[in-house]
């Protein structure tokens, strides 16, 4: 069915309108169904994303499903917006109304009207335009920052002093107060039938558990292995990170990577004094790990390697 050229431009303006609203391959840890080409499957469109640059998939996914099937072209974008509410929350940046106005104006072109869209219980839900903080605000939140990383680095040296159990539970706490610094909204311990999790946070719509070790000797195979399992009986898109703070053994991490894909990564004490110093963000120091572990399967590698490896190439 060949297009009008009045929907061909309002396909052009779709295009720019849903560019944000989510990834267009995702990552290889995250949800395969949160993205374009994943909603696409999820209404049997599949076939229609082509891949390569995102705003040409999206404006041939957009046009093929209006020529070839017409009547999915409404529950494709009622998938998107959907999963786009629950992408952008994570990212921090929630959808605004503004873009699903925007939106509607697009498709009403079209001659659609998707009721659920027009809602105003759900355009009244949605945030207005975003408005930049003052300056005066922001050098106070980057003040606040500053001095909560000041104490926590301070805070890491007093609980060297501690004796082994006692420093074991100081360390969760530390590293509670060391994720809320850097936003990424930690959740304290907590027990799930039959085993015990140290916290999770979020980190741009991904969900890490976590576990928390300090003691005297380096850790092993055997506790890698019993963490993996716990994330691997949550759901397919949990991660995990294990923070060692004496690091962990070469034969361990030998053993537990050898011909096993890995869906966790390790952090050491060396790593948290060199974000503490100021020389990555917590955020990116694990972003970066997580992308090196996508690549080559490896659960550890140091922030300063990473750090030479991917900002100073």
């Amino acid at each position: 069915m060949a297009l009008k050229f009045e929907e061909i431009q309002a396909i052009n303006g779709l295009s720019d309108i849903l560019y944000d609203f989510l990834p267009g391959t995702p990552h290889p840890f995250a949800d395969q169904r949160i993205s374009f080409p994943g909603c696409a499957n999820k209404v049997g469109l599949g076939d229609f994303w082509k891949g390569g640059s995102k705003k040409t998939a999206i404006t041939l996914l957009l046009t093929e499903t209006l020529s070839n099937a017409r009547d999915r072209f409404c529950p494709l974008i009622e998938d998107i917006v959907q999963t786009a509410l629950i992408y952008r929350n994570g990212k921090r940046k929630p959808l605004r109304r503004k873009e699903i106005e925007d939106l509607n104006k697009k498709i009403e072109i079209i001659g659609f009207k998707i009721p659920e869209l027009w809602k105003k219980v759900f355009l009244n839900s949605l945030e207005g335009e975003e408005t930049e903080p003052k300056s005066s605000e922001k050098k106070e939140r980057n003040e606040t920052a500053l001095k909560s990383i000041k104490e926590l680095k301070q805070e890491i040296l007093e609980l060297s002093k501690f004796e082994a159990h006692k420093r074991g539970f100081g360390f969760e706490k530390f590293l509670n107060k060391l994720f809320s610094a850097y936003g990424l909204e930690p959740r304290k311990s907590f027990r799930i039938t039959g085993e015990q999790i140290d916290g999770s946070f979020q980190l741009k719509g991904n969900t890490y558990l976590v576990e928390a070790k300090w003691q005297n000797e380096k850790v092993g195979e055997n506790d890698l292995l019993t963490f993996k399992g716990k994330i691997d009986g949550k759901s397919a898109w949990s991660r995990g990170l294990f923070i060692s703070f004496n690091g962990f053994s070469e034969k361990g991490l030998e053993a537990f990577v050898k011909g096993k894909p890995t869906n966790m990564i390790g952090m050491d004490g060396q790593d948290i004094y060199f974000i503490l110093e100021g020389k990555l963000n917590l955020g990116e120091a694990i972003e970066l790990k997580a992308r090196r572990a996508a690549e080559t399967n490896d659960f550890f590698v140091s922030v300063y390697e990473l750090h030479n490896l991917y900002k100073l190439q």
